[in-house]
């Protein structure tokens, strides 16, 4: 069985979960939103690593509260930008990763969502 890499907590009950890397589960968590109409405003996302490119797609999602087993400094600076909620159990410079690199010096959330999207082909 593999590892949970992201869930999402609403009502003390989680409403999604997936065990796929990289930005995947963010993108059928976005799928499943939409489907199925959920309002995760005051939902809380748990995701093993966050860098910028989860952040943005967290604050695309709008959801309420986020706790990271691993963050980026560019993560939280989308947060703090945008006053959603974290916390984490390590802070890291950066991602070691590159779409964390692409990214970098993107501050726009549409065009952050058209590159990753692209990515994903």
């Amino acid at each position: 069985m593999n590892e949970i890499t992201l869930k999402v907590i609403r009502d003390n009950r989680e409403i999604f979960q997936s065990d796929k890397h990289w930005l995947f589960p963010l993108f059928d968590l976005e799928i499943c939103v939409s489907k199925h109409n959920l309002d995760v405003s005051k939902a809380e996302i748990y995701d093993k690593i966050v860098g910028k490119a989860a952040a943005f797609l967290i604050l695309r999602l709008g959801v309420g509260m986020v706790h990271a087993d691993v963050i980026s400094k560019l993560a939280c600076e989308v947060f703090d930008r945008t006053s959603i909620p974290y916390s984490y159990n390590t802070l890291v410079d950066r991602i070691d990763c590159q779409t964390e690199e692409i990214l970098r010096n993107i501050n726009d959330p549409e065009i952050a969502y058209r590159i990753l999207h692209e990515r994903t082909r």
